[in-house]
């Protein structure tokens, strides 16, 4: 299982966060990996932390105020990178410029979407991974395995359906090491989630759990 630990704009310390994944990680074997916000990559990836951006906007070198470039965030020392977030909605040919970026930069890939039938759509554009994320658990104190395994089996289905080469990751609600277990035993190969660990008072232990069923 894969653990994507994404940070938002909360006000956490993201270096308190990234040294907690990092000797979680290291400790546990688990692959864990944080999306920091974008002027935090640098300082994040100097942990020894896996490190991924929280987006990437789907345009080359140039004339573009304001973007995230691909080539940026790698040189800045992320290794992969988040893509349509449900709070970062991108239209689909967007996102499909976005991993295409995301493939020039040698970045990661993890397209994010709201349903089952969505999921199918974006594996069509060929990313590295997937995620469910129903927006109605995100942030909530229910996991989306819990709540509607349905949506996680379908998900999984809908990709393998599509591509089987794109790995399935769960997210909305996920925060315990329960909700890990249960996102693996519906098929899913990650997990990402934000809140559980990015406000959590000891970030190190709700790692710890986390990972305590793998």
């Amino acid at each position: 299982m894969f653990i994507l630990v994404n940070l938002k704009a909360y006000p956490c310390d993201p270096i308190e966060v990234a040294t907690a994944a990092r000797d979680v990680a290291e400790e546990s074997g688990v692959r864990i990996a944080v999306s920091p916000q974008a002027a935090d990559i640098s300082r994040v990836a100097a942990t020894g932390v896996e490190t991924w951006a929280q987006h990437v906007d789907p345009n080359d070198y140039g004339s573009h105020t304001g973007s995230t470039l691909a080539e940026a965030v790698a040189e800045a020392g992320a290794v992969g990178t988040l893509i349509n977030h449900s709070e970062k909605r991108m239209k689909l040919a967007d996102i499909d410029g976005s991993v295409q970026a995301a493939e020039r930069a040698g970045l990661e890939t993890c397209v994010c979407a709201n349903n089952p039938a969505q999921i199918g759509a974006v594996s069509a554009l060929g990313p590295d991974s997937v995620a469910v994320e129903p927006p109605e658990l995100i942030g909530g104190d229910v996991s989306v395995a819990t709540a509607d395994p349905g949506i996680v089996t379908d998900a999984v289905d809908s990709a393998a359906n599509v591509d089987e080469d794109v790995d399935v990751y769960c997210g909305a609600g996920i925060s315990t090491g329960d909700d890990v277990v249960t996102a693996e035993e519906l098929g899913a190969s990650g997990i990402l989630l934000a809140s559980g660990v990015a406000k959590a008072d000891d970030p190190r232990a709700a790692l710890e759990d986390l990972v305590s069923g793998l």
